[in-house]
């Protein structure tokens, strides 16, 4: 509530210091607005004031209500790079906005690996032959990329309408380079402007991306059965002042890198739950529920030697474990980050540049079908025993399995009759995985790139890598996804 409160101050004291036609930090100068949906354009003004609102010559007119709130909805726009003038007037007031373009819109958000930032890539010593963009800095200069840096104690209105910048200079330092790294990728794909707003803070867990309501709309937490169902973390700290401001700006869909925190808290199923309650939450606040949520499965790390917890070389696959059960949501892609982390001793590995190239696919193939290519990597779906082998079929198997660089496949285990996994000979055959292991005549299950430390073997043809998994999971015939 108290955030609550600090906002509406501060949206009053804008209000009487600069005439009373206020609009919110993210509609601006430089911005990019959603091609295809109706544009809302949202501000306050004086109580019962008309307002009209000008651009590509549409012309949209209401009355402000009895607090000062007004909003209109422009008709879709078609994807433009031709920069326009969005103007709003109400009397004798006007606000002159410039440099509008219309395009693909995307918000990103989590923690620490999402906030990492452009600057950070210009530091690193790419080593011999390999083609790191540490220069990316230097050469960025497309005004089709537009960025809005969401800061937590800067979103109030103000009269420079600036939160909105090309992806360049001073502006680009501060950003997501996941988030720059995806719309670069987009854009040169699509041929259209791509505007990407980055919500992220640094060691944040998830709970602080939604209020209260989020939870208690799921059975699962209203339930109370145990502790793990109990929701403490600071609900609604990071959502009210950075995303609830936000809404209801028109956006094609989301990305979401985070989980280090909650992992650390050593959260499974009740995690799987979480994310479920965002997702939710988030498209109902933007009314609708199809939103594309593509979200980042955690690197490979140490976690068993980073905290005293009761920690094991296990426990990460098993958090890749829940975040691999949101997958049963609607319009969902979980991008793998086995191979994008060179150094298992570092939280926050540095290839935010390939990390933001498979967001920017999984993107192109689910939500814009305009690649062929798989949004994401081979995801298990089955397992068939024929005599003393476990057959494994998959989805996601994009245009076929392949074994990284055509060695042999490694990472697989398998359950024998005492409840014990040994390593196991993995084949690919009729486009599926074949597992046997010595001495083991009836498989009870197999296990796949289960290791904190886990270096993927198993790819599609696409060059993107399986996820791990276990065929007997309990967790995920728990989750609900409906």
């Amino acid at each position: 509530m108290k955030y609550l409160v600090t906002i509406a101050i501060v949206f009053t004291c804008s209000l009487s210091a600069r005439g009373q036609l206020v609009l919110p930090k993210i509609i601006g100068n430089n911005m990019v607005v959603q091609q295809g949906q109706p544009v809302p354009v949202w501000g306050r003004a004086k109580a019962g004031a008309a307002i009209a609102v000008r651009f590509r010559g549409q012309v949209k007119q209401t009355v402000a209500d009895a607090q000062g709130a007004w909003k209109v909805f422009l008709d879709p726009l078609k994807a433009s790079s031709d920069p326009a003038e969005l103007r709003i007037i109400s009397g004798k007031e006007a606000v002159t906005l410039s440099n509008i373009l219309v395009g693909e819109v995307w918000l990103c958000s989590g923690q620490s690996n999402m906030e990492f930032a452009m600057r950070k890539i210009s530091k690193l010593q790419p080593p011999p032959g390999a083609h790191w963009p540490v220069n990316e800095l230097e050469t960025a200069h497309n005004t089709n990329i537009r960025i809005f840096l969401a800061e937590r104690k800067k979103m109030a209105p103000d009269s420079t309408h600036s939160g909105w910048a090309v992806a360049e200079g001073t502006a680009l330092r501060s950003f997501s380079a996941a988030g720059y790294f995806f719309a670069k990728e987009l854009q040169a794909k699509l041929k259209v402007p791509v505007g990407v707003i980055s919500a992220a803070i640094p060691g944040s867990r998830i709970e602080p991306w939604m209020p209260q309501e989020a939870f208690t709309a799921l059975d699962f937490f209203r339930e109370q059965k145990d502790s793990t169902h109990r929701i403490d973390g600071d609900p609604g700290k990071f959502y009210t002042p950075m995303i609830r401001p936000l809404i209801p700006f028109a956006l094609k869909g989301f990305l979401w890198y985070q989980g280090e925190s909650n992992c650390f808290l050593n959260e499974r199923l009740q995690y799987s739950y979480k994310m479920k309650a965002l997702i939710s939450y988030w498209r109902a606040q933007w009314h609708n529920d199809k939103l594309p949520f593509y979200y980042v499965q955690i690197a490979p790390y140490y976690y068993s030697k980073a905290t005293d917890r009761s920690y094991t070389v296990y426990s990460e696959p098993e958090f890749w474990e829940a975040q691999s059960a949101v997958l049963r949501i609607p319009n969902t892609a979980m991008i793998s980050t086995l191979d994008l982390n060179d150094d298992p001793a570092d939280l926050h590995p540095v290839n935010k540049w390939g990390l933001g190239r498979r967001l920017a696919g999984a993107a192109l193939s689910k939500t814009y079908h305009a690649s062929d290519a798989a949004p994401m990597g081979p995801v298990f779906k089955s397992a068939v025993q024929k005599k003393n082998a476990l057959v494994i079929d998959f989805d996601y198997k994009g245009k076929g399995l392949v074994s990284r660089n055509g060695k042999t496949l490694e990472g697989f285990e398998v359950e024998n009759e005492k409840g014990t996994y040994v390593t196991a000979t993995a084949i690919i055959k009729d486009n599926k995985v074949w597992i046997r292991a010595t001495d083991v005549m009836a498989p009870r299950a197999v296990r796949y790139a289960w290791r904190e430390d886990a270096r993927p073997s198993l790819y599609n043809k696409d060059g993107l890598p399986a996820l791990p998994f276990r065929t007997n999971s309990e967790l995920i015939k728990a989750f609900k996804a409906e």
